[in-house]
């Protein structure tokens, strides 16, 4: 079993794609909802996680991709659009006063996705619907040591 690496992040906004919430017409339910039923298939079931990613920053650190809990490539989840590679890591929401909340990082990989692309330091997380997680809010994540390197500048 892996170490977890502990860091800092605060709650930014997404494209809100993934849950729907911009009202694209092409997305109907949002991407996540299209894609749950691909993945589930595939052994990753998105039913006990809100049907929205939880963009975080962990600026001024950054993230490279060691080993992925699961991968699915060549996922095609939509009529119109190419298929996108996926990956899945572990992530546990560590939070003052509060159990630990443990879900996913959801990960579509930015060399198959045709657009709404992440900066480099932020990471979409699948959990629980989590009360007071409002744009700005600190809080600490754990990642797997083996799934993810976590680099920030001036930390040996």
């Amino acid at each position: 079993m892996s170490s977890w690496q502990s860091l800092s992040a605060h709650v930014v906004a997404g494209h809100r794609v993934a849950s729907g919430a911009n009202g694209n017409p092409r997305f109907p339910g949002g991407t996540l909802h299209m894609q749950a039923p691909y993945f589930k298939a595939l052994g990753v079931d998105l039913g006990a996680y809100h049907p929205g990613t939880l963009n975080v920053s962990i600026a001024p650190c950054r993230y490279s991709v060691r080993c992925a809990r699961q991968t699915f490539r060549n996922i095609k989840w939509h009529p119109v659009e190419p298929a996108e590679d996926f990956s899945f890591f572990d992530v546990r929401l560590i939070r003052p006063d509060a159990a630990a909340v443990v879900g996913l990082i959801y990960f579509p990989h930015p060399d198959t996705k045709p657009e709404h692309f992440q900066q480099p330091d932020v990471l979409e997380l699948l959990l629980p619907f989590v009360e007071g997680l409002d744009y700005g809010a600190e809080l600490r994540l754990e990642i797997p040591a083996d799934q993810m390197l976590i680099e920030c500048p001036g930390l040996a």
